[in-house]
């Protein structure tokens, strides 16, 4: 699976919330970012549901950073935008994601379980602020 503009919503959000000295509402990021505020709003509260955000109500509301960003894997935050895991290939160790249904007997499905789970290990070890300048 390639990642989706939800996944890339989802980081450049958190770089403009991380950079805040003060919540920021969905519609002034949707504005600073050129992003459908009803797209980014959904993807806003997906990261509020898995605790990467807190969600403020109120007049001076708006999301800030649940976590250091040193705590945050990527994985999570592609997890939470895309509601599931990436995926490299179609046919995966996921269990019934194989489109043809023998993901037992596939000649090339060791390859695609081990690959898979490499890229999993690396996207849990690789941190927001991996990715972010300081």
């Amino acid at each position: 699976m390639l990642l989706t503009r939800a996944s890339e919503y989802a980081l450049l959000s958190l770089d403009n919330i991380r950079k805040s000295d003060s919540p920021i509402g969905a519609e002034q990021l949707a504005n600073e970012l050129c992003i459908p505020k009803s797209f980014l709003a959904k993807i806003l509260q997906s990261l509020a549901k898995q605790g990467i955000l807190e969600s403020r109500k109120g007049a001076h509301g708006g999301f800030i950073l649940a976590k250091k960003i040193e705590e945050i894997s990527i994985n999570s935050i592609i997890f939470a935008a895309e509601g599931k895991s990436p995926a490299v290939f179609d046919c995966t160790s996921y269990a019934g994601t194989c489109p043809n249904g023998t993901i037992g007997s596939c000649a090339i499905s060791p390859f695609l379980m081990n690959f898979q789970t490499k890229i999993d290990s690396f996207l849990n070890g690789l941190m927001l602020s991996d990715i972010l300048e300081a």
